[in-house]
This record gives C-alpha cells, structure tokens and sequence, in this order.
C-alpha cells in the first residue's frame, strides 16, 4: 500500500500479529494450567515462543512505520502520547488495589490476624538492607533515563547511548536482588495476609521492571540503529514515563510495605 495519503491519520495495514497473539496467550494460558495440575511445561513454552515471535515482529513492523515510512505524524504520536499516559493511569489504579489491601489489614488487623501487625510469626525484612539498596538503585537509574532523554535532545549520540546502558544494568541489577531476596525470604505468599499482600505488591512491580527494562533495551538498540532523532523520538520517551512510573511505585512500596509496614 501506498504510504501517502490526504490526511494525518495512520489507518494500520492488514498485519497477522493480532491473531497469532491471540493464539500465542491462549496456548500460554492453557499451558500455565496443564504445567500446574500436570507438572508438565511443554505447552507453556510453545505458548510463550509463540507470544514472543508475535512481540518481536509486531514491533518490528511498528518500528518501520514511524522510522522509516514516516506514518506516525505529529496526530497521531498525539494519539500515542494520550494512549500511554491512559494506560499508565489504568496501572497506577492496579497498584492502588494492592495499596487498598494493604492499609485495609495492616491499618485495624482483624481478630485473626491476633490484632496484631505484622502478624505473629511473621518476620519482615530490614528495610535498611538490600530494600534500600533497591530504592538508591532505582532513584539512581531514574537520573540516567533522564540523562539519557535530555542528551537525546541535544543530539548527544554517545551520551543517549551511555545512558540507557546505564538505566538498563540497573535495571537488571535491581531484578537480581529482588529475586535472592525471595530466595532468602523468612516467609511465603502464603503466610497469612501480610505475604500474600507483600508478594502480589513486590512481585508485581518486579515484572514491571523486568518489562520497562526490556522497553529501554529495546530502545537502546533501536537508537544504537539510528531510529531517533531529537525532534522523533516517542518510543523512547514512552518508555522514560514508564521507567518514572516503576520508580514511584518503588517508592511507595518501599516506605509503606517496607519500612512502615515492618
């Protein structure tokens, strides 16, 4: 199809990927409950190969669109613009349910709870060890990102690049130490309702680093292949709000969860 047209709309071409995503989270959907009453993962994996093929080749094709045939316009990176900010307000609302939750049971423990916070037999982690290595190193990769944006901006190659580096290896950094200290946690999703409200909270955001970290990596490459410009750049930027976003839930999770909660 032509890429020009007598408006500055995007009207999306026929693309397969909204079909065989479909079919990729059904089979990962099945597959996560044949691996639970089965114990057998072969489903899972075949769903999840089929989830990510559809991811690469969708953002793929979405990548040429706005770099190479010039078809995100300033409209429709509006529209973009607004699409983001609206999903990012439907996760601040996910994450205040867990907050609900929270203060709900921690505020005037029940009977059950021995009306006590936290629970008897329940020992929280000191908030003043890897937690708040977690919170200085997620503060610390929110100036990167914001570096790596305002060189962005002034055409600054080399320094976007060190700064999404930079905002990348912490991410991950983040991600390992969240992950030894569930290994080495005294406690378990299912101990009592302090758990189950400590992994669902913690848990979740640890996936919404894991996704805003593969979101920079991806923009890391893409700008390492010149798809940025200082004037057309939203792909990364929605990835920035969104790395913003995980810092300020952190924040939360960290003085409440952590540290009040303890």
């Amino acid at each position: 199809m032509s890429t020009h047209a007598n408006h500055p709309f995007h009207l999306v071409d026929y693309s397969p990927w909204p079909l065989t995503g479909s079919i990729g989270t059904m089979t990962l959907v099945a597959g996560i409950v044949k691996w639970f009453h089965q114990f057998d993962m072969t489903l899972m994996f075949l769903g999840l190969i089929i989830v990510l093929l559809t991811m690469y080749q969708w953002w793929r094709d979405i990548s040429r669109e706005g770099t190479f045939q010039g078809l995100h316009t300033h409209n429709v990176t509006i529209g973009l613009q607004w699409g983001m900010i609206l999903f990012i307000v439907s996760e601040v609302f996910f994450f205040l349910s867990f907050f609900w939750g929270f203060f709900h049971s921690s505020l005037s423990p029940s009977i059950e709870l021995g009306m006590n916070w936290p629970p008897m037999g329940i020992e929280p982690f000191n908030p003043f060890m890897i937690p708040l290595l977690n919170t200085a190193i997620l503060l610390s990769s929110g100036v990167t990102v914001t570096w790596a944006h305002h060189s962005l901006m002034e055409n600054n190659f080399t320094q976007t690049v060190q700064g999404l580096f930079f905002t990348v290896i912490l991410g991950i950094y983040f991600s390992m130490l969240q992950a030894y200290e569930y290994v080495e946690s005294p406690f378990t999703i299912a101990d009592s309702i302090y758990g189950s409200s400590f992994f669902m909270a913690t848990g979740f955001h640890g996936l919404h680093v894991l996704i805003g970290t593969t979101f920079l990596l991806i923009c890391l490459i893409r700008h390492m292949n010149f798809h940025f410009s200082a004037s057309h750049h939203f792909g990364f930027e929605a990835a920035a709000w969104y790395w913003h976003f995980v810092d300020v839930v952190w924040l939360f999770l960290y003085i409440f969860i952590y540290w009040w909660g303890s």
